[in-house]
Parts: C-alpha cells; structure tokens; sequence
C-alpha cells in the first residue's frame, strides 16, 4: 500500500501577511513597488487612482496606505480623508515629487506618519511603513 506525502507549509507562509494599500498612478513605479512590498511579507493591493481604491470593499482592511499625493482623480490627501470617515485607522505614508512646506503641513494634519519626497529608496519607504 502505498503512503501519500503531505507537504506541511513554512512557518513563513501560515504567517498572514498585512495588507497594504498602494495607489499611485505611474503604471511602472507601482509594480516595481507592488513586487518589492510583497517580497518583504506584505499583501499589495495596488491601484492607479483613489477612485479604484476606494471602491475596493477590503481597503478598510488594510493596515497601511502608501499614496502618491498627485493622483489623476484625487489627491493623497483627500484619499485618507476619505478612508479615515470610513473610520479606517491605519499607518499612512505619503509620497510625492513635488514636496512643499505647506503639503508637509497638510499631510501632518491629515494623519500622515511620514511624507518621502521620490524617488523614494526602498530602503526609506520600508521604515516608514514598518514592520511587515
């Protein structure tokens, strides 16, 4: 009689990833940053406007938003505006190309933890995200 092998999954994949939400609208630069998230443990749910995210009926669930401020229907912080009187709580982090004194101010008031000015090194958007 012949025995079938079970295969027990790695410590790594019975962990549940956390949820990200990443919008931004530069097709390239947000599947370069949808692939380098999710190979470091986060699940990417990555859109090109505020629109598509917000229509999304798990995004309350996401523990983090990464956002572009300039966003072709919205901005990032009209986007967490909106998120946050759907009493979402998450970490958010802000990311532009074009940073100012009065956004920084803004996006503070808003509840931004951190605001990166792109390009944006990996290595800077992982620490201010947080552990994943």
């Amino acid at each position: 009689m012949q025995e079938s092998m079970r295969l027990s999954p790695s410590p790594s994949a019975l962990r549940k990833r956390p949820q990200l939400l990443l919008v931004e609208d530069d097709d390239a630069l947000r599947r370069g940053l949808q692939l380098m998230l999710y190979n470091r443990g986060f699940e990417v749910r990555a859109y090109p406007s505020a629109a598509h995210a917000l229509a999304d009926p798990s995004a309350p669930q996401a523990a983090v938003l990464v956002a572009d401020y300039r966003l072709p229907d919205s901005d990032g912080i009209a986007l967490l505006s909106e998120l946050r009187s759907r009493d979402w709580n998450g970490r958010a982090v802000l990311v532009t190309g074009f940073p100012s004194a009065k956004l920084k101010a803004s996006a503070v008031a808003m509840g931004y933890a951190a605001i990166l000015e792109k390009p944006v090194p990996d290595h800077r958007l992982l620490a201010a995200i947080g552990p994943g």
